[in-house]
């Protein structure tokens, strides 16, 4: 019943490992040959590879687990899903209903656990409930403010369904009746609002016409709404320059003569100054988290504030709005757009070009080092700024936000509230086998990488052709760059002196494998790896205390601003 019932919600791939008490549902998969299952080395990748796919596809990931460890290890990739509105549909085994609360073998009360990291959760106790509890979970989870939602089922309910016999499926319809999947679902209560108060939108349009200094301020909810047809009409309409928060990368391309990038800790200098001059701030799907504002009373205050979105519990949260809208944003913008009247904002675009020209991302360097910039750099310019990136957390994950050029929608793949270190490899597999048409990229440090390297084998055994630069600086690096900058160069557990030989590491899981120690060597190895047929990694050996700039140090404000000190400024 839970197969059939995943087919008739379109799923075609799951990710997952099987246990005890989620075993009678192993047993069903061969019976369901368009359920693709991809066994991984853990669940944590399981659960990034889903997310992963999700992100990708803008369509529900799967993954399964048993039991106690099983769904516990599924923590951590619940947890960075739901931080980032990723629908995610969890299936865990549970022990038989009669055990539970007895401290039984492999018992976890995972809905218990996972309460608070979930948009939702289900303990199913009888096999009646299961099409409807699907059904329900994959609307939950895909619709309103997206997010993961888990079912857990006991080990004899699936059992009712499975009795003995030479085929599964038949003993299902022999006990259960006719298999009936619900036509109709009935939420009291949860009714996310989707159209925007027609009042609210008129004292937008309102206040766009009055500023003289507006910035769209973009988040990941103009990619989860696909809104971005929406937001191009608005930005050129208005000529509003666009920054975008680190989520909402890829929700309007780089490229685009209104694009001012990443504002806030580690974002362009330009992009947090664009926003600290404004007189207006449209604020699109976006949360206001710390690492955007700093210090909250001194954000953006010369501004006045319009907030769109479709979590009301967002808006007003953190920064007080003057015109909040609850809402889609495809179909609010659609209507806020045929309000806004066409004008020009020559001076200010004008300005904000003045401050990119001013504030560079980094100084010119005259360097032989192999530095992580000029990787990244390489890689946009090899791949056309096309390809999928999935990025783990760190320095690495900042310098590639910062220096690789996103043409294409939806196509910087990352953990961004939960900052989940390890997320690189297996989500970057999820997104590959949700995309099989692009070229996927995954820019990974060495720590992070390190922590799912396991699912190496997972891409070697299904053949997915996922491309890994490594950043290989010996270092916990950003972890050390705080420690340089605010600990008196005070590395203590930062450094890693045990790290593998990763080409070799490569090599034992029967995937190419290639090490760059020099700056000439970059574009050769990029192009070698996109021409094998197969998963490739490329060991990047980089300048090891290479520092991310600006930098604005935890609750402060721009004016606290840390900028890359400019090559004469290095001489002296």
């Amino acid at each position: 019943m839970v197969c059939e019932s995943l087919i008739r919600e379109g799923v075609e791939v799951i990710f997952g490992i099987p246990g005890g008490a989620i075993l009678p549902l192993y047993q069903t998969l061969p019976e369901y040959p368009k359920l693709r299952h991809i066994l991984t080395r853990h669940e944590q990748g399981a659960s990034h590879a889903a997310d992963g796919y999700a992100r990708a596809t803008g369509r529900p990931g799967v993954a399964f687990a048993t039991s106690g460890p099983g769904a516990t290890n599924l923590v951590t990739g619940i947890t960075t899903a739901f931080m980032d509105s990723v629908p995610m549909v969890i299936v865990t085994g549970q022990v038989g209903r009669s055990a539970i609360g007895s401290d039984a073998f492999q018992e976890t009360d995972i809905t218990g656990i996972t309460l608070p990291i979930t948009k939702h959760n289900y303990l199913v106790m009888t096999a009646e409930e299961i099409p409807a509890v699907i059904n329900e979970a994959f609307h939950i989870a895909s619709t309103g403010r997206p997010g993961p939602v888990l079912v857990d089922i006991p080990k004899d309910v699936f059992e009712e369904m499975m009795a003995t016999g030479k085929d599964a499926a038949d003993i299902v319809f022999e006990e259960m009746g006719e298999f009936e999947y619900p036509e109709k679902m009935d939420l009291p209560g949860y009714k996310p609002t989707v159209h925007g108060h027609p009042n609210q939108i008129r004292k937008a349009a309102k206040l766009i016409e009055e500023s003289e200094r507006p910035v769209i301020l973009a988040g990941h909810g103009v990619i989860i709404s696909k809104a971005y047809d929406e937001l191009m009409e608005l930005a050129e309409k208005a000529q509003i320059p666009v920054v975008t928060t680190f989520l909402g990368i890829g929700s309007f391309p780089d490229d685009h003569f209104l694009s001012v990038g990443m504002p806030g800790m580690h974002g362009a200098a330009y992009a947090s100054l664009a926003i600290d001059q404004a007189d207006l701030l449209i604020a699109l799907g976006m949360r206001f988290d710390d690492r955007i504002t700093g210090d909250t009373s001194k954000f953006a205050v010369n501004s006045k504030k319009i907030h769109i979105d479709i979590d009301p519990s967002e808006i007003g949260k953190n920064i007080p709005v003057d015109v909040p809208i609850v809402g889609d944003l495809k179909p609010v913008l659609k209507v806020l757009n045929e309000r806004v009247k066409p004008t020009t904002r020559v001076d200010w675009v004008q300005h904000v070009e003045d401050l990119k020209r001013d504030h560079p991302l980094m100084h010119e360097r005259d360097t032989d080092e192999l530095l992580p910039q000029h990787i990244i750099q390489q890689l946009s310019e090899l791949t056309d700024g096309r390809a999928i990136i999935v990025t783990g957390v760190g320095q690495h994950q900042m310098w590639a936000a910062q220096h690789y050029t996103f043409k294409e929608q939806c196509s910087l793949i990352s953990s961004g509230g939960a900052g989940t270190m390890g997320f690189e490899v297996p989500a970057a597999m999820g997104a590959q086998v949700g995309r099989p048409d692009k070229v996927v990229w995954s820019i990974a440090g060495d720590g992070g990488f390190q922590m799912t390297m396991s699912e190496l084998a997972t891409l070697a055994e299904n053949k997915i052709p996922v491309k890994f630069a490594i950043i290989n600086n010996g270092f916990l690096g950003m972890v050390r760059q705080w420690q340089q900058i605010f600990y008196k160069k005070s590395y203590g557990a930062t450094g890693y002196s045990g790290n593998p030989d990763f080409v070799k590491l490569a090599d034992a899981f029967g995937i190419y494998g290639a090490r760059v120690t020099e700056k000439s060597q970059v574009k050769s190895a990029i192009l070698k790896a996109m021409e094998h047929d197969g998963p490739a990694l490329i060991d990047f050996v980089v300048e090891q205390e290479e520092n991310v700039y600006p930098m604005i140090p935890s609750a402060t404000s721009v004016a606290s601003m840390i900028e890359e000190p400019k090559p004469e400024e290095i001489r002296q």
